[in-house]
């Protein structure tokens, strides 16, 4: 392995519609388990009797970062972690990568996906989940919180980047030679 240390633990960022989901997928056809920052978000907007939308789910993760502190999204997911390789989607702050190199101090690697508004846009639209954006203002109000919890930060400082700017077959190269990387490094 020429020195590198093995990899417990894949971050995944990115600006909300960048082919995260994508890279999941791959991810997990490898055999590397996905914990969800996000699913966390969603069971409490749901325990706490809202409707998913994009609007509640995104007024509940900032209540509570302002309630509990912004590192409470990492807390919960962090809780789930074990021994295996895992990769956690959803980091949206340097806080938050922090919390998870304090958990797991060593074997960390920041994975971000970065597409373009227009292209982020067109992809959260063609995929119509309840919290899709209905508009391109309330798409840049979304951009707006998410960059307000850090998210450029981390994607300017991960350690592995991938453009999403062309086809999806495209994006599935790209994720397939990050992964096979990272799996390779764990060989040995």
């Amino acid at each position: 392995m020429d020195g590198e240390e093995k990899v417990r633990l894949i971050l995944l960022t990115g600006m909300p519609g960048s082919g995260k989901e994508e890279f999941l997928k791959i991810s997990m056809t490898k055999g590397i388990r996905v914990l969800r920052m996000g699913d966390f978000v969603r069971a409490e907007t749901k325990s706490s009797g809202l409707e998913l939308t994009d609007e509640n789910v995104g007024n509940i993760a900032q209540k509570r970062r302002e309630e509990h502190g912004f590192d409470y999204w990492a807390k919960k997911t962090a809780e789930a972690l074990d021994n295996r390789l895992t990769l956690v989607d959803g980091v949206r702050g340097r806080v938050e990568v922090h919390l998870f190199r304090r958990h797991i101090t060593t074997g960390i690697v920041v994975v971000a996906i970065h597409s373009s508004p227009i292209t982020r846009y067109r992809h959260l639209v063609a995929r119509g989940r309840n919290d899709s954006p209905k508009s391109m203002d309330e798409f840049e109000q979304r951009d707006i919180r998410e960059l307000r919890w850090g998210l450029g930060d981390v994607i300017a400082r991960a350690d592995y980047m991938i453009i999403n700017e062309g086809t999806l077959d495209d994006l599935k190269i790209a994720a397939e030679a990050v992964l096979n990387d990272i799996v390779r490094r764990n060989k040995g």
